[in-house]
């Protein structure tokens, strides 16, 4: 059903989203530098262009201000939607800082995005007549994105692992994930669109996103919010994959039983459930975790859907902001573990493990956590892949689950493992 133009503030955001006769490629219709990319199962979208920018700044405060800029660059808008549905209309991209003192996020509204959805393509091209507007969502520090200097190396990565745990059996903490960084380099710069088109094509099942040069294929989505529905399905446990279905399901099976690997697991569950429980009328969570097989490591993995309570329903973003960080990424209790990473990772994450995704005028959308991704700057690249870490963690353990992870962003930009 084609929604009716939306007649706002003249001196706003101006938009209009007519259909595509034909399936377009989305990758390939990427530049070749910047640009924004969702991608899942062959859907979603690519743009490229600002027709606005919301710099977040820093502080617990920065997912509710970048919303409220954003429903007022949106809800202002002068829209014209000749196609209507999921993804339609003018969207807002972004990416946050994991850390909300690190001042990485922003917001974008593309100039074009073209998006494909239910067997419907469709091309949005929004504006602000000749001019573009850039706004900062009043608060904290203002910065470009960008990682910083330093990483936990794989030495580093272990000892930290060891300190890490020995703080949870003193009682401390009871979870904290730890992320490993690797510095690549290239002869030649890196190739934005033939990395998403590896990530995308060997990882379907994931969020293959882009945004200010920050690439990856994220198993794991925080929130989606359509109308009222909302849906999160939270991640933690791993294992790799069988050499065989024998193998793989025997590796499954014993992902399953782990007791390490379910209290990891539950921890992270239960964070999520307890920052959506407020915003439902209703919250369903499955009585036990599946197994989400990727093609070369498997997760546990549990379903919780609800229906949204209160008028006006709070949009994506801001339920985004509600759930982030979960025990998946962070740790247990919040505080505690991001106070531990800060002082065994210094401030170096940037947007590793924030929340990367898109919503649009009507508040739905879908955001991911940013795992299994890379920072891309020219012929340089810096690789993310975190392990929660319990107290029968084992250092080495960690290590490889960790390197497993980083598997398919190596294979992606092209760079053979040590």
């Amino acid at each position: 059903m084609s929604l009716p133009a939306h007649r706002a503030d003249p001196a706003g955001l101006v938009s209009r989203t007519d259909p595509l006769d034909e399936m377009p490629e989305l990758i390939a219709r990427l530049p070749a530098t910047g640009g924004v990319a969702w991608i899942r199962e062959g859907e979603g979208f690519i743009g490229w262009g600002e027709a606005a920018r919301v710099r977040v700044g820093t502080g617990r405060g920065r997912f509710q201000r970048a919303a409220a800029a954003m429903a007022d660059l949106l809800g202002g808008a002068d829209i014209d939607d000749a196609v209507g549905g999921w993804g339609t209309g003018p969207l807002a991209f972004g990416s946050f800082a994991f850390d909300p003192d690190s001042p990485a996020s922003a917001l974008v509204i593309p100039a074009v995005i073209i998006g494909i959805s239910g067997g419907r393509a469709w091309v949005t091209r929004t504006g602000r007549g000749a001019a573009d507007v850039e706004t900062h969502a009043d608060g904290g520090t203002i910065a470009k994105a960008g990682a910083e200097p330093g990483a936990l190396d794989e030495g580093s990565f272990t000892r930290a692992v060891e300190a890490a745990r020995d703080a949870i059996r003193n009682g401390r903490l009871d979870k904290v994930v730890l992320s490993l960084q690797v510095l690549a380099t290239s002869a030649s710069p890196f190739d934005q669109r033939r990395v998403l088109a590896r990530l995308a094509g060997e990882y379907p099942e994931c969020y293959t996103f882009a945004f200010d040069s920050f690439v990856g294929a994220s198993p794991e989505l925080l929130v989606r919010r359509e109308g009222r529905a909302l849906r999160s399905q939270p991640l933690a446990g791993s294992s790799r994959r069988g050499a065989d279905p024998e193998e793989d399901a025997g590796l499954g099976a014993a992902l399953l039983a782990s007791t390490k690997d379910r209290w990891e697991h539950d921890l992270a569950v239960v964070t999520v459930v307890e920052a959506l429980h407020p915003l439902c009328r209703t919250l369903r969570i499955d009585p036990e975790p599946s197994l989400l097989r990727l093609a070369n490591v498997q997760h546990l993995a549990t379903e919780v859907v609800g229906e949204l309570s209160g008028d006006p329903v709070p949009d994506a973003l801001s339920i985004a902001g509600a759930v982030h960080p979960t025990a998946a990424v962070c740790g247990t209790p919040s505080r505690k573990a991001l106070a531990l990473i800060r002082e065994l990772e210094g401030p170096n994450r940037g947007r590793y493990a924030g929340p990367v995704g898109w919503v649009d005028a009507r508040g739905d959308g879908e955001w991911a956590i940013a795992l299994r991704c890379a920072e891309l700057s020219g012929t340089t690249a810096r690789l993310f892949a975190g392990c929660g870490i319990v107290a029968q963690s084992d250092p080495g353990a960690e290590l490889e689950e960790a390197r497993l992870k980083l598997r398919p962003v190596r294979s992606a930009l092209g760079i053979t493992p040590p």
